[in-house]
């Protein structure tokens, strides 16, 4: 993995599931990490697994849902590295519940934090990166945002929206050195659908079945960094369920039968 050695590695949402196993992924692969997250002192145990595989780690701790913390966290990073080689955008929060009952605040939340926050933090680095003349963007979007699914509407429907930002932006780039990496995973065994929001906001506080019997975390970390470092364009990660992906494309009567078939409660 000597392809991130020295490298400069931004992870939001490091301090858990999916970006906290890259993170010490990267810290084994001699990657100099830069670790974001709104929790400080979560962020802090990560820092120490990765400082321990003898790596350099550094937190800036923001809220990607706040504007203004997104520009000091990305002017306080690129001021103290002076330059930045690849940005994990992973961070984003997840739901469980039915459209209809749904809020629009919390349509409006996920937004924010998977979609507005997201884009903001890459337009904040966009710049540096295009004066040094090179850099990768990667970022976590999810099968669902390939097509809708029951009980996550607002969650599909943000990671949609990256696939539409992130595709113009690549073939905006594409003469730039700059490249641009969805990764998208299926069933990884992260706390994601723990913390997913209910109708009314709240934390659902309940681990999906199918996410419990999912990839683990770490052989995902892995799966990913093989792919960033082959600049794929998409990097699918999971199990069985990734074949979901390919049932809509080329047989979508038959994907929406196996849709109409899930309990919707």
């Amino acid at each position: 993995m000597h392809h991130f050695q020295d490298r400069v590695v931004w992870i939001t949402g490091a301090s858990s599931g999916i970006g906290a196993a890259l993170a010490i992924e990267m810290a084994g692969a001699d990657a100099r990490l830069a670790l974001s997250g709104r929790n400080h002192q979560t962020l802090e145990k990560i820092q120490q697994r990765c400082t321990r595989l003898g790596a350099s780690a550094q937190i800036f701790p923001f809220d990607i849902a706040q504007p203004d913390q997104v520009q000091e966290a990305a002017r306080h990073l690129l001021d103290h590295f002076g330059r930045l080689d690849l940005l994990v955008n992973n961070a984003g929060i997840s739901q469980r519940s039915l459209a209809q009952n749904t809020r629009l605040s919390v349509d409006r939340r996920i937004m924010e934090i998977n979609y507005f926050g997201n884009i903001a933090l890459t337009k904040a680095v966009l710049p540096f990166m295009l004066q040094q003349g090179h850099g990768h963007i990667a970022v976590t979007t999810s099968i669902v945002g390939r097509f809708g699914f029951p009980l996550r509407s607002a969650y599909s429907a943000s990671k949609h929206a990256l696939y539409g930002f992130y595709e113009s932006l690549r073939s905006e780039l594409s003469d730039s050195g700059i490249h641009v990496t969805f990764i998208t995973p299926g069933r990884i065994q992260t706390d994601i659908s723990l913390h997913a929001l209910n109708d009314q906001g709240d934390e659902q506080g309940v681990m999906d079945p199918g996410q419990a019997r999912g990839m683990p975390v770490d052989r995902s970390a892995r799966h990913i960094m093989k792919g960033l470092i082959k600049q794929k364009k998409e990097i699918l990660v999971g199990g069985r369920e990734l074949w979901m992906v390919f049932i809509y494309k080329f047989f979508p009567a038959w994907f929406y039968r196996i849709v109409r078939k899930i309990s919707h409660v």
